[in-house]
């Protein structure tokens, strides 16, 4: 019988980490965690493709293409892996949340430096989304910002309360359970308390 899990994702700059969460909703689960790179660690520029070696903006075009192409088959290769030994071992997996820092457009911003930042959030989301969706897995962007008052008002809960909730969940799986590994799993059970969506 397969289970019902959801893929919280929160984003890096060249990888993200991943937290499956298993329902119900009411009382959900830690079943795994674990990070997944978005970059080659082969190649250290694709962990910051709009950056130069002098840490300022990246302005040679081709060098920003093929670092991001580059970039993009990694995210491939990873998320598709990662979703395969999911369904493998018997998850039915629901979709998958991402948590960001921004998802502004970084056109839009007059610092170099900023937008290089930004450039490469944009990027890393970007890849791991259409990752996601070639394993047929319906995604969810949330910007960090609003992720506890979107989960509060969706899982009817305070945001304190979701908080203690997700250490608890932490504890419980064991090991360290950090910032990026909590927020990805609230992101992951705010999908998971959703209405079941086609997939694309």
């Amino acid at each position: 019988m397969t289970r019902p899990a959801v893929i919280g994702f929160r984003v890096r700059s060249g990888w993200a980490v991943a937290v499956l969460v298993g329902g119900p909703a009411t009382a959900p689960v830690v079943l795994d965690r674990r990070v997944v790179e978005l970059s080659d660690p082969r190649i250290p520029a694709t962990r910051q493709p709009y950056h130069a070696d002098t840490g300022v903006e990246q302005r040679d075009r081709r060098t920003i293409m093929r670092l991001a192409a580059i970039v993009r088959r990694c995210a491939r290769w990873s998320v598709g892996q990662l979703v395969r030994e999911y369904r493998a071992a018997g998850y039915r997996l629901r979709g998958a949340a991402l948590i960001v820092g921004s998802i502004g457009d970084p056109a839009r911003i007059t610092n170099p430096h900023v937008r290089a930042h930004a450039s490469e959030g944009w990027l890393f989301r970007t890849a791991l989304e259409t990752a996601a969706r070639r394993c047929t897995l319906p995604c969810t962007t949330i910007p960090e910002r609003a992720l506890f008052p979107q989960a509060a008002k969706a899982l009817r809960r305070s945001a304190s309360d979701i908080k203690r909730k997700v250490t608890v969940l932490g504890r419980l799986h064991g090991g360290t359970w950090r910032a990026e590994e909590k927020a990805a799993a609230v992101g992951a059970w705010l999908v998971l308390k959703a209405p079941t969506r086609t997939r694309p």
